[in-house]
């Protein structure tokens, strides 16, 4: 086991970045015209990155599986991103998003990085808003703004619709205007397979193209991977099914670390499981939780009639509901982080307080909201003694105005009416704090190979709280990366053109066309679907938001099991060379059975709770945080960054030591 160097400047916090970028080499205009830079992942990290490197002048290639640039990730949720723009005046500032990100995460986080995502939060809004992204604004012109779980400030900005989809638009046009100009040479439908190595550094990728099949060899200076996460590891996420892990994971088999791969999060509100033959989860928007509260029957004769369908909620009085969150983190009540969120409501649950048909739900309410806003709206039209339905009415429209997508989409799906009757939620996996190693640079152990937004081990820590992917994805693209790959590619500019006619690139293609030929050729019985669900079974039942060693042991031999069985029996008609997307599946699911184990492996060397990885063993015993997560600073306050050495189990540990000076370690609390 070797310790690992963050590259982290010294000084002071607040001025690292600024020296960093003052120290650092640059590239010329002219020079980065010679400078070949491949992308592999168009989302929000992906396309800034695209987009900033070819507006800079280096020659990018992108490449993306889907058929045009754009983000696997569920786009469903109205979302947000996060600034520290203060607009409310209630506090917000840098070091606030910087120390509320670094306690979110728990304590797991690299300080000199959050403070440099916080420092450059303003920037991504203006860029974003220079774009055109239509940003909601109240009366005054100023951006409107909202609070998200684990904050005490509004700091998230939010567009009509869906905040997420608004800012790759954003990041697309950028992108266009390149390919246009011929800067950026777009690859659609197209899978990275491996990288290549030449002399120790990464100098290009294989790719296959998914349409005909042909395997690809692309050669660049730089590659970044920016592939997003490995949610899909659990089968069922809010992750579009193509999201996949396989870029990461074939950069992590040529000698890139993997870091805390047991670091997932489980998104509170989400519109619950609704049977054995779904895809995906449906992630709704974490602001609901700003005027929705949630809440189960006090009464377990209650919960049996609401699962029956003899009882409605709305049959309940107040004094027959426990606002559960309320109750037991009465400073955030509604608004804490979401690993808090999504294990309350596993624990209402799991006691049988569940109140769908499976007992996996909970209420998301909006009742007291609309009287709220009624009452308000009510007063400012001078509605002196308004009846109770001229009340509903008015407030309907304005949750209506806030919310209304999300409330449309909710109904279409449930077949009930939100306004009306309390929303069901349960918690899903949906983002993933592990990921490639990097560096301060965001270069990961292979020199040359750098990792950005989700595909990377995040800067957010054990946990991540909400709309701050946004912020950090772009952050990466926008600010972060074009800077610090000029540092490595001054080196370069006399380099020229690399040949794929190298060994290493042909050696790299013959191995991707003998691994397919071996897929293809085994002609088993069992759908690859089937492997993935078993998978997504093991790692929810045992690897999911509660874990213990025995549950993780098991997992770890019964997902080696499922491994062999999938090389054993498979099926995969048709051929390599021809539209095949069961095979291309087939790549992602074999990369999943490996993750998992290591997963598993991780969760299980990490004998402590911290944000989104809760072990059973490692909670508070008594006092005010009885039953929350119990952290253990003196033996894990570490990165675990893993090295690839064959079979998952053999994987090597490499800790990166957390240093905290700017913010003082203490347990979190919420109460």
């Amino acid at each position: 086991m070797s310790k690992l160097d963050s590259k982290t400047p010294e000084g002071p916090i607040k001025d690292k970045w600024t020296k960093h970028k003052n120290d650092i080499n640059v590239v010329n205009p002219a020079n980065k015209r010679l400078i070949d830079i491949i992308v592999v992942g168009t989302g929000l990290a992906g396309g800034a990155a695209c987009a900033s490197l070819a507006e800079m002048g280096y020659a990018v290639k992108a490449f993306a599986y889907q058929d045009s640039p754009r983000r696997a990730h569920s786009i469903a949720a109205q979302g947000g991103i996060n600034a520290a723009k203060n607009y409310q005046n209630d506090g917000d500032s840098t070091y606030r998003l910087f120390y509320d990100t670094v306690k979110g995460g728990d304590y797991r986080s690299r300080e000199a990085n959050v403070y440099r995502l916080a420092e450059v939060s303003t920037n991504i809004i203006d860029q974003c808003v220079a774009q055109g992204v239509p940003f909601a604004r109240e009366y005054g012109g100023l951006l409107d703004n909202r609070s998200f779980g684990g904050v005490l400030v509004s700091r998230t900005f939010y567009a009509k619709g869906q905040t997420g989809q608004q800012l790759l638009l954003g990041a697309y046009s950028a992108m266009n205007r390149q390919i246009g100009k011929g800067k950026i040479t777009m690859y659609n439908r197209h899978e990275m397979m491996d990288v290549v190595k030449v002399d120790g550094k990464a100098r290009g990728i294989i790719a296959r193209n998914m349409i005909t099949g042909e395997i690809e060899k692309h050669s660049a200076h730089a590659v970044v991977i920016a592939s997003g996460g490995y949610g899909n590891v659990f089968f069922l996420s809010t992750n579009a099914m193509g999201s996949n892990v396989s870029a990461a994971w074939k950069v992590h088999k040529r000698g890139a670390y993997f870091a805390n791969p047991c670091y997932t999060q489980i998104h509170p509100t989400c519109i619950p499981r609704a049977g054995d033959f779904q895809s995906k989860l449906t992630l709704m928007s974490e602001s609901l939780r700003n005027d929705g509260r949630i809440w189960v029957p006090k009464n377990l004769k209650d919960v049996k009639a609401i699962q029956q369908g003899t009882k409605k909620p709305t049959e309940l009085n107040e004094d027959e509901r426990d606002y559960y969150l309320e109750r037991r983190y009465p400073a955030f009540g509604n608004l804490v982080p979401r690993d808090v969120a999504s294990r309350a409501a596993k624990e209402r649950c799991d006691a049988g307080y569940g109140v769908n048909e499976t007992g996996e739900a909970v209420y998301l309410d909006f009742k007291a909201a609309i009287n709220r806003y009624g009452s308000e709206k009510a007063h400012i039209l001078g509605l002196n003694s308004p009846t109770e339905d001229k009340i509903l009415e008015l407030g309907e429209a304005i949750i209506e105005e806030k919310y209304g997508n999300l409330f449309q989409m909710y109904e279409k799906i449930v077949a009930e009416n939100p306004y009306k009757t309390p929303m069901m939620i349960y918690p899903a996996v949906h983002y993933t704090m592990g990921g490639v190693w990097c560096d301060y640079n965001l270069m990961t152990t292979i020199p040359g190979c750098y990792a950005a937004g989700e595909a990377n081990f995040s800067d957010h820590g054990a946990n991540r709280l909400g709309a701050s992917a946004l912020m950090q994805g772009l952050a990466d693209g926008y600010f972060v990366l074009p800077y610090t790959i000029g540092d490595y590619l001054a080196n370069d500019i006399r380099t020229g053109p690399i040949s794929t006619d190298l060994p290493e690139f042909n050696d790299a293609a013959k191995e991707i066309t003998d691994q397919l030929e071996r897929l293809v050729a085994i002609k088993g019985s069992k759908t690859v679907d089937s492997f993935h669900k078993r998978l997504g079974e093991v790692m929810w039942n045992k690897v999911g938001m509660s874990r213990n060693a025995k549950g993780l042991k098991e997992a770890m031999d019964e997902i080696k099991a499922i491994r062999e069985d999938f090389w054993k029996n498979v099926s995969i008609p048709g051929g390599i060379y021809e539209l095949n997307s069961e095979l291309a599946k087939a790549g992602r699911v074999a990369d999943f059975l490996e993750l998992g184990e290591l997963f598993a492996k991780d969760a299980l060397e990490r004998e402590e709770s911290c944000g989104g990885h809760f072990r059973e063993e490692s909670v508070e015993k008594d006092g005010l945080q009885k039953g929350e997560a119990l952290r253990n600073d003196k033996d894990f306050a570490f990165v675990s960054a893993w090295e690839y050495k064959g079979d998952p189990r053999d994987a090597v540990l490499h800790k990166e030591e957390l240093e905290f000076n700017d913010i003082e370690l203490k347990q979190r609390s919420y109460k």
